[in-house]
């Protein structure tokens, strides 16, 4: 069928849901509407769903969440043993309605559901999973997206996003399904009643906050240490959790930022709900102002993600997600070894996008560092290899530049909550020795170099962007750069291909990590590159690494390669 005759039958078919209705009805007779709705289907991949919400096939809807739901039932069904799946969701608008549609197309193919009361963060979907020993679990959220967005993400039984192979089975199930009478729907509340749903109890939720407690090595100094802290949970999910791990940890000065303490999926005092981007924290900043806080905490939507402002002579400074990670990296790996904690052979695990002074703290500490491609999931799939081995006690810790970071294994994702716990710990830790964040920052830099990491993202939606960013891709592979800011691109490593180019003298090696479309290129005076589309939304992202005597020199050169390589790609 074609964009129109989609539409059509969508007027037709969708009935269920009377905001679609409406929708569908106001872009009647706009060609350009209709196709932007129906050119293709919504994309399943490893991250699951993710789009704007609304009607069509390429939107985020009851029917495409269904669909979707029922290509993931028939996987389930024949690859486990009276399979369960878990299930959670966020703040944002239609979570808890996709939520609870996806428990009805389980439930109707018989699989047992274990679904949150509530609204809960993304990790402890990730501990459900374990808990209850499911075969999958569903993860309602956008993670930081704007309002427009909503998404499903799904979970193996190791509570790790879904592997490649299995999102591939779990895709070609949904292809063969129709969109209106291809899933099968059972009716939530009589599904409830007969047990095929469960609500997940009180003592999960306890459960999972004390594995979070465990994580923790100086809380005792915590309450002692006077450290008072501003947070907000940007209207999403992390409010109870986190509040309620500082509480324990001995956090008494903690003080929420009105406006954004309860769900809320219109995002109304931040359109862009990541704690990432200074203007999400525009509140929070303009509150320490007032209350003079040791520390801003700032977690996203479905709290995977936590963002932190420390106090300067010249207000609040905001730290980026490496600079947080490779404090508390060297902050854990320090404090572990003095307290007697630390395993043999401790592994840590980062992303190829993430700060190479993570390496060097690695180093200091005889940590062994495992580079792992973009995304959390293969953070947590080291820690599975790790588990298969009987020796998931060596990982100490992993992060990625992009605000995720976990310690213990506990969950198999990023998590916010035990971040904001050891964040305020390592706070307060500090505060006993006189030392500010701020100033143990600038200790790291002078002990083992001003790193400076950067990104920049392009938008790219609709059709014609998704062909732009292929495009992009295309022709830097044609076409390599030679120079980069002036700078020589001295090696070009592709992850499509899995080679590896030294420049200078034409040599190729085989890269070890599995098939992506990224592109890095190494730079002189320890500059690089690194290009890829982004799997969960419209845009291509790129990541700057320089590195100076100091902060200031990194940020020159890294001006000056950013603003070229935009050029490069036609920006």
């Amino acid at each position: 069928m074609n964009e129109k005759e989609l539409y059509e039958l969508w007027c037709e078919k969708a009935i269920d849901d009377p905001d679609l209705k409406t929708e569908l009805e106001s872009v009647k007779g706009d060609d350009a509407a209709i196709q932007d709705r129906f050119y293709r289907d919504l994309e399943f991949g490893t991250g699951g769903l993710r789009g704007v919400i609304g009607a069509g096939t390429y939107r985020m809807n009851i029917y495409t969440v269904r669909r979707a739901t029922q290509g993931l039932s028939d996987y389930v069904n024949k690859a486990f043993t009276d399979p369960s799946v878990a299930i959670s969701y966020d703040s944002r608008i239609k979570s808890d309605v996709f939520a609870k549609q996806a428990a009805s197309v389980l439930a109707a193919n018989g699989i047992k559901v274990y679904i949150y009361p509530e609204l809960m963060p993304t990790p402890m979907l990730s501990y459900a999973v374990r808990a209850h020993k499911c075969a999958a679990g569903i993860m309602v959220t956008a993670s930081h997206n704007p309002a427009k967005y909503n998404g499903y993400k799904v979970y193996g039984p190791d509570g790790c996003q879904l592997t490649l192979d299995a999102a591939e089975m779990v895709l070609r199930n949904i292809n063969a399904l129709d969109m209106f009478g291809g899933a099968k729907v059972a009716n939530y509340d009589e599904a409830l009643a007969s047990g095929m749903i469960n609500i997940i109890s009180q003592d999960v939720i306890d459960a999972y906050l004390n594995e979070v407690l465990k994580q923790g090595i100086h809380t005792d100094l915590v309450k002692s240490s006077g450290l008072k802290v501003v947070y907000t949970p940007l209207n999403g999910t992390g409010n109870k959790p986190v509040r309620a791990i500082l509480d324990k940890i001995g956090v008494e000065k903690v003080v929420v930022v009105p406006e954004q303490e309860y769900p809320d999926g219109t995002f109304k005092t931040c359109p862009f709900p990541n704690p990432e981007i200074k203007e999400a924290l525009a509140l929070g900043l303009k509150l320490c102002e007032t209350e003079k806080p040791d520390l801003l905490l700032a977690t996203d939507p479905d709290c995977d993600r936590v963002g932190i402002a420390v106090p300067s002579d010249n207000g609040y400074v905001l730290f980026s997600g490496n600079e947080t990670g490779a404090l508390l990296l060297e902050y854990i790996c320090s404090e572990r070894i003095k307290t007697g904690t630390m395993p043999e052979n401790p592994i840590a695990v980062k992303t190829i996008v993430t700060t190479e002074i993570a390496a060097k703290i690695a180093e200091e500490y005889g940590v062994e560092m495992i580079n792992v491609l973009t995304g959390f999931k293969f953070i947590g799939e080291q820690i599975g290899f790790l588990e298969n081995k009987g020796e998931e006690n060596r990982y100490v810790f992993g992060f990625e530049e992009s605000y995720g970071y976990l310690a213990g294994t506990y969950v198999r994702d990023k998590d916010a909550v035990v971040a904001s716990m050891l964040i305020c710990e390592m706070a307060a830790f500090y505060r006993t020795k006189g030392i500010s964040l701020l100033q143990a920052r600038a200790n790291m830099y002078a002990k083992y170099g001003a790193y400076l990491h950067t990104q920049s993202s392009f938008t790219c939606e609709g059709a014609s962007g998704m062909e732009r960013m292929k495009e992009i891709m295309a022709g830097l592979r044609a076409d390599a750069p030679k120079e980069i800011g002036g700078l020589k691109v001295k090696k070009i490593e592709d992850y499509s291909t899995s080679v590896a180019l030294d420049t200078e003298s034409g040599a190729k090696t085989m890269l070890t990590l599995p098939k992506s479309d990224v592109l890095a290129y190494t730079l002189e005076e320890g500059a690089g590159v690194i290009i890829r589309p982004s799997g969960t939304e419209p845009k291509i992202k790129c990541y700057y690494t320089t590195k100076g005597e100091t902060q200031d020199a990194a940020k020159e050169q890294e001006k000056v390669i950013s603003a070229d390589f935009a050029k490069i790609l036609g920006f």
